[in-house]
């Protein structure tokens, strides 16, 4: 089997995020493209954290129940549930239930981290669940997992 590879097209990996990816901007989710996805697949979870926040791994979004797909569309609504995901659930990152994206001080360069995590399962975690009860659910279902980086200034 091929490893999982996970790209978008919004900016190169360890390249700049856009300012519309970011809260300075429209503050919209990018394009998520996934290659190579394990034919055992059920359902794919994202996090999105800030590497260089002073809080380690801070975490600025969390999905999960997203259905197999190889295109993740840009701009996914607000909300805990995502009707145009077949339901795939926002649990709570940066203290909302969406995207939050890159917002560090002005002049501070931060990292930030989005890892996805294809599953052999549905996940049944309430709507307030955060990263930590995502990894705890997630353990014992994780077929592939992959990153890619961008950096905010």
């Amino acid at each position: 089997m091929k490893e999982l590879i996970v790209t978008t097209p919004a900016f190169e990996h360890e390249g700049l995020i856009p300012k519309q990816y970011t809260g300075y901007g429209v503050d919209m989710s990018p394009e998520i493209r996934l290659s190579y996805i394990d034919e055992q697949a059920i359902s794919i979870a994202i996090m999105m954290d800030d590497m260089g926040h002073i809080i380690p791994a801070y975490n600025h979004w969390v999905i999960w129940n997203i259905p197999v797909m190889q295109i993740i569309p840009a701009n996914i609504p607000r909300g805990k549930i995502v009707k145009n995901l077949s339901g795939a659930v926002q649990g709570r990152g940066y203290g909302k239930h969406r995207y939050r994206g890159p917002k560090p001080p002005l002049n501070w360069s931060h990292r930030y981290q989005f890892n996805v995590f294809v599953l052999d399962c549905m996940l049944s975690l309430p709507t307030v669940s955060r990263k930590r009860n995502l990894i705890q659910a997630m353990e014992g279902h994780i077929l592939q997992q992959a990153a890619f980086v961008g950096h905010y200034r």
